[in-house]
């Protein structure tokens, strides 16, 4: 298992990477593009896109890669079992960066995320660089997956009418209504879906509201399900949930797969 750093927890300063950079004994990972990256990231921040957490040639656009090829990816980054990780997003993408935080969350594997990302980084004064790092491919790293995070269209059909369940949509107002179909085969919501739009989980600079408030917005429910167009503005509300100490799953597949199923309910 993955050493958790001791003063470590999901959600992480710019005060707090800035020490442990220090100390280089932490893998800090740019969730973004090339561009963002090259333009100026956290000194040894190695870039990590979309691309390298989804399984290649699924036919879904995001969907979790199997074992053996995140562990190589992850080794590559120089993520080995004693290695801490923090991700932060690298560009205005909150959601990039919670989708990647949720790779290391699903594979057992320990990771903060920097509140506020890049721009926060970048508020407090922080320096940044162009400079790429040479990385050092750990030699083990230990995965294991954790299915029971992950739910597909026919666990979420068997529970749209278990109250103990509360559905999360994190689209946007105009995706949930259906007012715009998102490119999607059918347009609306999933039957009994609340909206809960992933950017009202943060506040304007893209941190994390209060953990109280993120409790109120998320409601009361034993079980929480998150799901959004692919997969990716659902871990906004995952990782919310996480922080108030919610048990929360996600619909990977999300709308992209239930809307393209036409004996699934939509409202």
């Amino acid at each position: 298992m993955m050493l958790i750093l001791a003063a470590a927890s999901l959600l992480v300063t710019p005060e707090w990477l800035l020490e442990e950079q220090r100390k280089g004994d932490i893998v800090i990972l740019h969730a973004g593009s090339a561009k963002d990256y090259a333009e100026g990231h956290v000194a040894g921040a190695r870039l990590v896109t979309l691309v390298d957490v989804s399984k290649p040639e699924s036919k879904l656009r995001l969907e979790m890669p199997p074992a053996e090829l995140i562990r190589e990816r992850m080794m590559q980054w120089g993520i080995g079992d004693k290695s801490g990780v923090v991700v932060y997003a690298g560009n205005a993408s909150v959601q990039t960066a919670t989708r990647i935080w949720f790779t290391f969350e699903y594979w057992s594997l320990s990771a903060s995320l920097l509140d506020g990302g890049l721009a926060g980084w970048k508020a407090k004064g922080m320096p940044v660089t162009t400079d790429v790092p040479t990385v050092t491919a750990a030699k083990e790293l230990t995965v294991k997956a954790r299915p029971e995070l992950i739910v597909d269209s026919a666990w979420v059909k068997d529970h749209l009418a278990d109250q103990q369940v509360k559905i999360l949509d994190a689209r946007l107002p105009e995706f949930y209504s259906g007012q715009d179909a998102g490119n999607m085969p059918r347009a609306g919501h999933i039957q009994g879906a609340t909206s809960v739009p992933y950017p009202t989980l943060l506040t304007e600079g893209k941190a994390f509201l209060p953990v109280a408030t993120l409790a109120e917005k998320l409601g009361e429910a034993s079980t929480l399900v998150t799901y959004c167009h692919i997969g990716m503005q659902a871990t906004v509300p995952f990782f919310a949930a996480r922080l108030a100490g919610r048990e929360v799953k996600l619909y990977d597949g999300s709308f992209e797969e239930w809307s393209a199923k036409p004996e699934l309910p939509i409202n």
